[in-house]
């Protein structure tokens, strides 16, 4: 007869607890856990590089009276191709935005740009992540709400996708674009 050894329960219950954890932080919606501190700031420089065969960001895309997103994505990153369905159907409703291709390489940018449209006006290469720390991505998809003079108004963590896209997202923008 085999002995029972209390260890041998150490597994299942490490393994529940970790799922409860996770369970837990995903559905768990606090909308201020990931709070930009950028927002009511000027927003940090983009960019120079320019995505090959896309066009550049200049800064006075910002500053254009108009608001604009920022949005970080990148091919390797499934939730931002769950995304880019939504982006397109801003982009053809006459939203401004733009793109930062984040950590990424270039030929699978463009490649995917090319597959699946391009929804951004303008598409930056940060293939080192340094103006996602400029900006405090901590990882994509992130959109930034940019308000006509270059202030970031909000951030959204996540796709934009899903109940929590329509219950944060939505309304931070209306409410940009009726100021």
């Amino acid at each position: 007869m085999a002995k029972f050894s209390p260890l041998m329960i150490l597994p299942p219950v490490l393994f529940a607890a970790f799922a409860g954890a996770a369970y837990f932080s995903m559905t768990h919606n606090d909308p201020e856990r990931l709070k930009s501190m950028r927002e009511g700031k000027p927003a940090p420089a983009l960019p120079e590089e320019a995505l090959p065969g896309y066009p550049a960001i200049t800064p006075d895309m910002l500053r254009s009276g108009e608001v604009t997103l920022v949005n970080f994505w990148a091919t390797w990153c499934p939730p931002c191709r769950a995304e880019h369905p939504k982006l397109m159907e801003m982009q053809a409703s006459g939203i401004r935005i733009i793109g930062v291709n984040y950590k990424d390489g270039v030929d699978a940018a463009k490649k995917y740009l090319t597959e699946e449209g391009n929804p951004f006006m303008a598409v930056g290469s940060d293939p080192q992540g340094r103006a996602g720390i400029d900006w405090g991505v901590t990882g994509p998809p992130e959109t930034f709400i940019v308000d006509g003079d270059g202030t970031v108004l909000f951030r959204f963590a996540g796709p934009l996708v899903g109940s929590d896209y329509e219950q944060r997202f939505v309304p931070e923008l209306e409410k940009a674009q009726s100021n």
